[in-house]
């Protein structure tokens, strides 16, 4: 486990804004990879496994795991400070579809080993400009809060106390494999995530120690809130007693439409915040499924910075290293949202 780099994130979200990387799925496509290539080599031991795994791209840090390396280094190479892990759906819960719900730990652990080794070799290389390893914890593909039947509105495809031991045994994966921050993200299901935060702290109660924090939800669409009900202000309350490092929003709208969410939560929130929309909408008519190009993403993210919204800002959906370079040339002149110390807080209150 990764020492607390809680103080080194704080000192420099106070003096720039950093950036965080884009997607990965959009840049695994480009591979255009084979059913035998998600598969791997005959030491993965899943030749004859009985589910088809094309599409499973969190398997590939086991079965492809220089795909995945190079990844992180374009968006290394592009100017991102933060890095998420290739985990997106690595928990038990979501692998099952594929059969593999008992290697989730493998996959967690084997994926934020790849990424710290990306972040230690750029770091080595610009020792001025430390890279971080962002342990990323997705939704999963069932919800806590909401009926799989339209006939039943009571019914439920899993339980917290099942989400709490899935994103349990994902944690403990990211935090051995060598994780600076957990990154609890997409959050559309704010008792999902709940599960999530839950899991987390029992997991720092056990080893004794903690790594930060940060969580990030998902507005759905045009009426500002999350797929479970919540406005940004209560997604905000219902996390805030975790105290993340930062919180904020990521993925659906794209930024030309999260511009008065990502306000309102830099309105209520007492901590950094974070930011990294899709690359506008979706369009399965384009190559990579979105529309907006790097200019058109940077500008709206710089946007957010010249506000003073932003401490956190990256791609999701859509997005490339060339986006991710823009959004870090559109910024890097920009000053952070100030956020105050824990000392002033406690002398305003």
């Amino acid at each position: 486990m990764q020492p607390d780099r809680t103080a080194l994130l704080t000192r420099l979200m106070r003096s720039r804004i950093l950036v965080m990387d884009g997607a990965m799925g959009t840049m695994i496509q480009q591979h255009k990879l084979s059913e035998a290539d998600f598969r791997g080599a005959s030491a993965c031991g899943l030749h004859d496994h009985a589910r088809d795994l094309r599409g499973d791209n969190d398997l590939l840090v086991l079965t492809q795991p220089d795909v995945i390396r190079a990844i992180h280094d374009e968006y290394l190479a592009a100017g991102a400070d933060i890095i998420e892990t290739n985990t997106f759906s690595a928990t038990g819960i979501a692998q099952a579809d594929y059969g593999l719900e008992a290697r989730a730990k493998d996959i967690n652990f084997a994926a934020a080993r790849i990424a710290r080794e990306c972040c230690d070799a750029w770091t080595a290389r610009t020792p001025d400009k430390p890279r971080f390893v962002a342990g990323a914890l997705g939704p999963t593909n069932r919800t806590a809060s909401i009926s799989p039947d339209v006939n039943d509105p009571g019914a439920r495809n899993v339980t917290f106390d099942a989400l709490v031991a899935a994103y349990g045994e994902a944690v403990e994966g990211l935090a051995e494999g060598g994780a600076d921050l957990i990154l609890v993200e997409t959050v559309f299901d704010t008792l999902n995530a709940k599960a999530a935060l839950f899991a987390i702290e029992s997991y720092f109660d056990r080893v004794g120690r903690r790594l930060p924090l940060i969580v990030s939800g998902t507005i759905t669409d045009a009426s500002g809130r999350t797929l479970s009900g919540q406005t940004p202000e209560a997604f905000w309350n219902a996390v805030r007693h975790v105290r993340p490092l930062a919180v904020g929003l990521n993925c659906a709208l794209g930024a030309a439409l999260m511009r008065p969410y990502i306000e309102e939560i830099a309105r209520v929130a007492d901590t950094f915040v974070s930011c990294y929309p899709n690359a506008g909408l979706p369009n399965p008519m384009s190559d990579t499924g979105y529309d907006e190009t790097p200019a058109q993403t940077s500008r709206l993210i710089q946007d957010f910075a010249q506000s003073g919204f932003v401490n956190i800002v990256g791609g999701c959906c859509g997005t490339t290293p060339a986006h991710i370079r823009a959004i870090a040339e559109a910024v890097k002149s920009l000053p952070p949202r100030q956020v105050p110390t824990e000392e002033a807080a406690e002398a305003i209150a």
